[in-house]
């Protein structure tokens, strides 16, 4: 788990008095996530999450929780924040920005089955549904533009055979960014992180999608993309399963129809999806940040996945 910015009760006490939420009684780290340090809290009212963002500033911090807001008013199962006395969803804590959220019930499901795959899939078509009126715009931030940032960090730690894999693969997905088919493509605001660990079950019934801080507008396809590449594969070797993929694909499809340049895409979506979560976590293995608890992923995990993607057909889309 990391940790970057320590909170104690003490600390909570006085900040919490903003909120309509009674008083703090008790904080715990979370163990998940390197990018934000996420807490537990319980109060008189009940239990939340909190999070304090530690690369994410109060400019950009808006579109998500607003995001997730207009979702949870939609009836999408997401975490509702909570506004502050002021108004404000965002608030300063330690000097960093910091929101309180409402908590799902739950657990994550590590070892999901198909029946598990479509009700995430249905979910996410109706996320990306409900959120199609929302107004405010902001791109993902982890897409081409960053590919092509972050590239050069990593590449001096590659052997020669995973720097032509690297740049082969963004070369390929610069060219593929610019053809008719991908600009025709769906978008809209995405999730963009939907992994197992993003999502809480109670038995075969989805109760919700959390941790919104990756989301930005992107073609739908993508979003469906990441889903599958984690929900709908062997852990061990990255292979599909294509009892789950089919599973998700088809619950997908059966709320928000596939178009016929998602089809063509599908591929190349997949092969993004990969390049996209193996470049972050190189990134996070060769230049890591100093945190109280960090274990940072393995980057081979989505570097034999992208491998994978690259060389053997993948299911169509329904």
């Amino acid at each position: 788990m990391a940790v970057f910015t320590p909170v104690t009760l003490d600390d909570l006490t006085s900040w919490m008095q903003q909120f309509p939420l009674g008083k703090a009684l008790a904080i715990k780290g979370i163990a998940s996530g390197i990018e934000n340090s996420n807490f537990f809290i319980t109060t008189e009212t009940g239990e939340y999450v909190l999070t304090i963002f530690e690369n994410l500033n109060f400019q950009q911090l808006p579109f998500y929780l607003k995001l997730m807001r207009h979702l949870a008013d939609r009836g999408v199962l997401v975490p509702a924040p909570i506004a502050n006395d002021q108004g404000e969803l965002v608030v300063a804590l330690h000097g960093k920005p910091a929101s309180v959220v409402t908590k799902l019930e739950g657990a994550s499901q590590m070892s999901p089955q198909p029946v598990h795959c479509a009700e995430v899939g249905k979910m996410l078509a109706s996320m990306h549904l409900a959120a199609q009126d929302f107004t405010i715009q902001q791109p993902n931030l982890r897409s081409l533009d960053w590919w092509h940032e972050t590239t050069p960090k990593v590449l001096p730690f590659l052997t020669d055979e995973l720097q032509h894999l690297l740049r082969a693969e963004v070369h390929f997905q610069d060219a593929f960014d610019s053809t008719p088919i991908y600009q025709a493509l769906p978008r809209g605001p995405v999730h963009a992180d939907l992994f197992r660990n993003n999502v809480m079950f109670d038995g075969e019934k989805l109760t919700g999608f959390f941790d919104f801080y990756f989301a930005g507008c992107d073609t739908w396809l993508f979003d469906v993309a990441v889903t599958v590449n984690d929900w709908c594969i062997d852990i061990e070797t990255g292979e599909l399963d294509l009892a789950r993929v089919d599973a998700m694909l088809n619950a997908y499809h059966s709320v928000r129809p596939f178009t016929s340049e998602e089809q063509v895409a599908w591929q190349p979506m997949l092969r993004a999806a990969a390049l996209r979560f193996w470049l972050s976590r190189l990134y996070d293995y060769y230049q890591p940040r100093d945190a109280e608890m960090l274990t940072p992923h393995d980057p081979g995990h989505f570097e034999r996945i992208l491998r994978l993607r690259e060389s053997r057909p993948v299911p169509a889309l329904p």
